[in-house]
């Protein structure tokens, strides 16, 4: 049975595409509209991975802050291009995970799809910033092997949309690809991975939550935030708006150093989040891609980190340190 809610673009979601239109591209643009040359020095060389700051985001840098932690997470750097041991562009073993173009299958009963190489922010630690997105996505799904792979492993209970960012595609492209996997009985959970919520919070559209709501799934929202400052009243209505839906919201941050590798910062996102209905999920160890080694947390640092947090929140605020490792089955937990 088709289940066609979509409608032409709302003026809510044109304004979500000229906002992305309108992202910051160009460092020097973003360092002058924060006041920040020639204080901060703008970076004269970085790697491939390209900048894209949505304004929204932007709006709660701190200007004249170098070390705004928002900040830190998305100026390109010239350290990006240092070749530094153990860091690498697979880092997580994607590649060996890959069974069918766009599906990656690490783990018992769940599968991850590939929906779109698109994101609305460009997060210079991005474990997939080297990823073959425009030859292994999940494509069209009129002749998709993946689609054929979830059909036929009725061990497959959840899928997981993920990307890039899968709230990237169009609310009639989300809307496709479930009306596909309504086919297969066996699925139990979608749940979908975005930034979107917390970066561009006008893509939460009514014509998304529509959608959302038509799901035979219980549906879980996994947003990543990894500072309390990425929060504010936009992105608390957003999130509010997917929890009416009855969404389940969970938040898994990178453990980054010069950004929220202390007691105080990770207390403040966890009460934050949970402030915004969001439950905190996992906080990762950093994924060791090529470029990223600025944002590294040493081992030794990582129990006291923990154990500082444990004696400030209440358990159900603690995320699970872990760590992913290929070929390992699950999340390693760290501590």
């Amino acid at each position: 049975m088709s289940h066609v809610l979509y409608k032409p673009p709302s003026l809510a979601e044109s304004s979500w595409r000229e906002q992305l239109r309108l992202a910051y591209t160009d460092p020097k643009s973003l360092l002058e509209d924060l006041n920040l040359l020639p204080s901060l020095e703008m970076p004269k060389v970085w790697g491939p991975f390209s900048m894209r700051v949505p304004k929204a985001l932007a709006s709660r840098i701190r200007p004249n802050d170098p070390n705004d932690p928002i900040l830190r997470q998305i100026l390109p750097s010239e350290e990006e291009t240092h070749s530094v041991t153990g860091f690498s562009l697979d880092p997580v073993g994607d590649n060996a995970a890959r069974q069918r173009k766009g599906l990656l299958h690490k783990y018992h009963g769940r599968v991850l799809l590939i929906t779109t190489g698109a994101c609305a922010v460009h997060c210079r630690y991005c474990f997939r910033q080297n990823f073959g997105y425009a030859q292994d996505s999940v494509g069209k799904l009129s002749d998709s092997p993946a689609l054929e792979y979830i059909a036929t492993n009725p061990s497959i209970k959840e899928v997981i949309l993920s990307g890039g960012d899968p709230f990237m595609l169009s609310t009639q492209s989300l809307e496709q690809l479930t009306n596909r996997l309504r086919e297969n009985g066996h699925i139990e959970t979608l749940r979908i991975h975005t930034r979107m919520p917390v970066v561009l919070p006008d893509r939460i559209t009514s014509d998304l939550l529509e959608w959302l709501a038509s799901l035979p799934w219980a549906v879980v929202i996994v947003i990543h935030a990894n500072h309390a400052n990425e929060f504010d009243a936009s992105v608390d209505l957003a999130l509010s708006k997917l929890r009416g839906i009855g969404a389940h919201l969970l938040n898994q941050a990178v453990l980054l150093r010069g950004i929220n590798d202390n007691a105080e910062a990770l207390e403040a996102l966890a009460r934050r989040s949970f402030q915004a209905g969001v439950l905190p999920y996992y906080l990762h160890r950093l994924d060791p891609v090529a470029g990223s080694h600025r944002y590294e947390v040493r081992s030794e640092e990582l129990a006291r980190l923990m154990t500082a947090l444990r004696t400030k929140l209440s358990g159900y605020l603690v995320p699970r340190l872990v760590q992913e490792i290929e070929g390992a089955p699950y999340k390693v937990p760290l501590l």
